[in-house]
């Protein structure tokens, strides 16, 4: 693995009103690495990945991409900047094709893509996610696994140099959730950079190569998968003390 750090998480807070939903969390991202940011309902994941995003500023603290603060800019500059998302619940075009909804990330890209070698990529990416021969139907048509599949080809148009995957495996039955693993299987194998925030714990131990565990707000454990999930404290912040 490429030793360089593509994105550093550095002492970040932020709070919503009396709440602090992310207290001086810091952490790193290799290059080519698989990160999964996982902890229980209500830590603080997706706010992180927020941040991270530009969807919200960070009270204190940055976020550098490749040793350059993207935590001071908008959502749009730091996506054009090479970082990429999907969300808890899918977010596509339900008047759309399928390729049409992958075609929308072209354009609203930082790529800025039109005509035939928009259409050109957009086919790339669904052959990328293995639902290349579904490009014109409609997403009403689609399953729960097409659909999130549709959605990560879209992020994928922006060739991001970071992709955040928010949940992305939830609320697949069991074979729908070994095609995902197999997707993100096959990006990690490509060497693409991914922070995945999931509740699946047989996909983080299959994908990750580390883990960074939050409990309210902050960080209480770092590692590989094997180690961190058997951390006594992890087991405490997931399942309570009476049970750890």
């Amino acid at each position: 693995m490429n030793a360089i750090s593509a994105l550093t998480v550095q002492n970040i807070t932020k709070s919503f009103g009396g709440l602090t939903a992310v207290n001086q969390m810091s952490f790193e991202l290799k290059t080519q690495e698989v990160l999964g940011l996982i902890g229980p309902n209500g830590s603080g994941k997706t706010t992180m990945l927020n941040i991270i995003s530009g969807a919200f500023r960070a009270d204190s603290g940055y976020v550098s991409l490749f040793g350059k603060v993207i935590s001071d800019q908008p959502a749009h500059v730091v996506s054009r900047t090479g970082v990429a998302r999907t969300f808890q619940l899918v977010r596509i075009l339900n008047s759309m094709t399928a390729v049409e909804n992958v075609e929308a990330g072209g354009v609203f890209g930082h790529r800025r893509l039109w005509g035939n070698p928009l259409r050109s990529l957009a086919i790339e990416m669904l052959e990328k996610v293995g639902i290349a021969d579904l490009m014109n139907n409609q997403i009403s048509s689609l399953t729960y696994i097409d659909q999130k599949r549709i959605e990560l080809a879209r992020a994928l148009m922006s060739d991001p140099k970071i992709l955040l995957l928010d949940e992305w495996l939830a609320g697949l039955n069991p074979s729908e959730l070994q095609i995902g693993i197999d997707v993100i299987n096959n990006l990690r194998a490509e060497g693409l950079t991914i922070i995945i925030v999931e509740h699946v714990m047989d996909a983080i131990r299959s994908l990750c190569d580390r883990c960074v565990v939050m409990n309210t707000g902050k960080k209480i454990a770092e590692g590989i998968p094997q180690e961190v999930l058997e951390d006594e404290g992890v087991i405490r912040a997931y399942l309570g003390s009476d049970n750890a």
